[in-house]
């Protein structure tokens, strides 16, 4: 008798062993490529980002990346915090936070993945074409409130000078504090929206409005009638170069002229690499993610020669540059 109960234990464990087996197969598994990566990603960056991610989960089906577009800000939050490890953002991280991943015992990564511009954009009833570099400053230092005394102009010569943000906390904001405003604040009122489609709104109901916003989003998408499956050929095209790039006719961009230079420019892919067009800022990838992972694989992905084909696709400057690694021990 004692030797039956015996043998029917043993079957029962194998049975269970079994069972548990099988629940586990049917699992997916986490990889390099497969499982699920969160990236933050600052918002005026989400229309390459969203052409990036449709690209990677086509070629790794098993990957799924999960994108939040929030301002700058909230996106290193999250990094420091430990809720995500990817983000992408337009400054590299600084010293003190370089200090701090390393503190923690997080290897990082952090590489230039493109170079944009701040696009200008303006009402289409609006007459001025152009500002120069000193008549942007003065405008956000508050020197000048109304249009007609900034340049001539016969459609708002008395119209106040309604400056429209994406949001107070985006890159775009914090470029113009850095860069006109020595990283101090604005001394009136400037209007912060919920998005760069908000600012498009803003300035189309308001014909004394001035907008900013990532160059991306003025840019009409030649591709998007195209599958993915033509896409991806496309991008392994060799001999794939630059492509036509033109702009939405839903508002004016804004020519802008350096103080250097005799000539206005628009915020062209030419006139951004050759520096002719002064308001570019750089794009960054930040990975503090373990390797082998979703996160690093994407990571890698934008870096690469496919991911970087892409931006070029979208008006902004590929921006790749050798990657620096942190290994911590």
């Amino acid at each position: 008798m004692k030797s039956k109960l015996n043998i029917f234990f043993l079957l029962a464990v194998v049975a269970m062993m079994v069972a548990s087996q099988s629940c586990d197969y049917g699992k997916p598994s986490h990889s390099a490529t497969s499982g699920i990566s969160k990236v933050i990603c600052e918002e005026s960056f989400q229309n390459i980002l969203e052409q990036e991610i449709g690209v990677f989960e086509y070629q790794y089906p098993e990957a799924s990346v999960l994108p939040r577009y929030l301002s700058e800000n909230a996106a290193f939050d999250s990094l420091f915090s430990g809720k995500v490890d990817l983000i992408v953002v337009s400054h590299d991280l600084a010293k003190n936070e370089k200090d701090y991943l390393k503190s923690s015992s997080r290897a990082y990564r952090s590489r230039m993945i493109a170079v944009d511009a701040v696009a200008i954009i303006v009402n289409k009833d609006n007459d001025i074409d152009e500002l120069s570099m000193t008549e942007l400053k003065d405008i956000f230092t508050g020197k000048y409130r109304i249009w007609g005394k900034v340049t001539p102009t016969k459609t708002l010569k008395n119209d106040s000078i309604l400056l429209v943000f994406d949001n107070n906390s985006s890159g775009i904001f914090h470029y113009v504090s850095d860069n006109f405003l020595n990283g101090g604040l604005f001394s009136f009122q400037v209007y912060s929206q919920q998005s760069p489609e908000d600012v498009f709104k803003a300035v189309e109901k308001h014909k004394n409005a001035i907008g900013f916003v990532g160059v991306s989003w003025i840019t009409d998408d030649m591709k998007a009638s195209l599958s993915v499956e033509e896409r991806v050929k496309e991008l392994n095209n060799e001999n794939m170069g630059p492509v036509a790039i033109d702009f939405t006719d839903r508002i004016k961009v804004m020519k802008v002229r350096a103080d250097d230079k005799l000539k206005a420019y628009k915020p062209y892919q030419y006139y951004i690499n050759s520096g002719d067009y002064p308001l570019i800022r750089k794009i960054y990838a930040i990975d503090a993610s373990p390797m082998g992972t979703v996160d690093h694989s994407f990571f890698v992905f934008l870096t690469s020669v496919i991911g970087q084909k892409i931006i070029l696709q979208t008006g902004v400057m590929p921006g790749a540059e050798p990657v620096r690694n942190v290994e911590v021990k």
